[in-house]
């Protein structure tokens, strides 16, 4: 077994000439030049722009499939294709269930009232919804994109063999060893280890509290790797070429980062957003105690659990249940008008933990930059 040094210790890195997933590797690495992912971010923060700059400069971009309609999606994917871009990915969300709390959901979203009405906004109303998820597998189906992730559950056995059928590379998110596991039950040509330093959303596969469920990536990624030789990819805390090279030192497949990337002029994100990644005290409210620059995992906006900018909507509202899409929905009028507000203080500013380092260069930049420490 060859061992590699990283950071002053020795990791294992297996190589078997029977490894049953040798050939499914070499796909994956061949999706892009370099060995790099930029995550797909849902809510306009991935545009084709940014799924084209990425790719452009040799990384492996993501159309963001949730939280839009079908058709959307199918345009976005028609417009990276339209600008000559043949190896891309793209995620959707995997409908969970309707939440155990309804009452508590309710409450919650009453306590939001004197938010809404401060911001001119109306809430919405707390329902459950799918994401669209049977017509966009049937998009996914009719374009065979290179690849497709699967986040917040795990696709159905027939539904991972249809798209492998068709060419495409399926990956599992997931974000302990057990749900790995579970996940490997399908069969997916690989998965992506999130760490919990990733911002937005934590890839779990059910939305409840569990006992050990913040694993950091590089735990994470030892666990799984010593347990099997499916393809990896790891996201969480990216944000330097050191971290790039180290994951894959460590035996990761591929490596992903998110928040580097949420200040590109490529990204969707909003413009007070961006500023808040870089000046985080302009999120807070005067006199309120408590650091501001650092983020926490909060269920505020959506009843997910998700890593954000720890802003006065994120402080002020603790208490959400798990509850989505229904929080998710009913929260949607007020952060647009928070948006439209330029209010970053009740603005959904996911972004995992070194968001401080995220800069203003062009999307190809920060790719080449990322990968720099990769030796060829």
């Amino acid at each position: 077994m060859p061992t590699v040094a990283v950071s002053g210790q020795v990791w294992a890195v297996t190589e078997r000439a029977d490894d049953p997933y040798r050939s499914r590797r070499d796909r994956l690495r061949t999706v892009a030049m370099l060995p790099l992912v930029v995550s797909p971010m849902a809510g306009g923060v991935s545009t084709p722009e940014l799924v084209i700059g990425a790719c452009a400069a040799g990384a492996c971009g993501f159309v963001a499939g949730g939280y839009k309609r079908a058709d959307a999606l199918d345009s976005e994917i028609a417009a990276v294709r339209a600008a000559g871009v043949t190896a891309f990915g793209v995620n959707i969300f995997v409908p969970g269930k309707p939440t155990t709390v309804p009452d508590a959901t309710a409450a919650y979203v009453t306590s939001l009232e004197p938010d809404a009405r401060a911001l001119g906004a109306t809430l919405g109303d707390p329902v459950w919804d799918d994401d669209d998820y049977d017509a966009k597998l049937a998009v996914l189906a009719a374009s065979a994109p290179p690849v497709v992730s699967f986040t917040f559950g795990i696709p159905a056995p027939e539904v991972v063999r249809s798209l492998q059928a068709a060419g495409t590379l399926v990956l599992c998110s997931v974000t302990t060893p057990e749900e790995a596991l579970e996940a490997l039950r399908v069969d997916p040509d690989g998965l992506c280890l999130q760490g919990v330093e990733a911002g937005a959303h934590r890839a779990s596969l059910v939305n409840d509290n569990r006992p050990d469920q913040d694993r950091s990536l590089r735990p994470l990624l030892a666990a799984v790797r010593r347990r099997s030789l499916v393809p990896l990819v790891a996201a969480g805390g990216v944000m330097g070429p050191d971290d790039v090279a180290d994951l894959l030192a460590r035996g990761a497949t591929l490596v992903q980062a998110g928040t580097a990337f949420l200040r590109c002029p490529e990204s969707g994100a909003h413009p007070r957003y961006k500023a808040a990644l870089s000046d985080p005290s302009t999120v807070t409210q005067a006199g309120m105690p408590g650091a501001s620059n650092w983020t926490t995992i909060t269920r505020a906006f959506s009843g997910r659990r998700a890593r954000a900018l720890a802003n006065i909507m994120v402080r002020q509202h603790e208490g959400a249940p798990a509850a989505y899409p229904e929080i998710n929905n009913a929260t949607a009028p007020l952060r647009a008008a928070a948006a439209q507000a330029g209010d970053a203080a009740h603005m959904s500013l996911y972004a995992g933990t070194g968001f401080h380092a995220a800069t203003s260069r062009p999307v190809g930049d920060v790719v080449k930059w990322l990968a720099s420490a990769v030796r060829p």
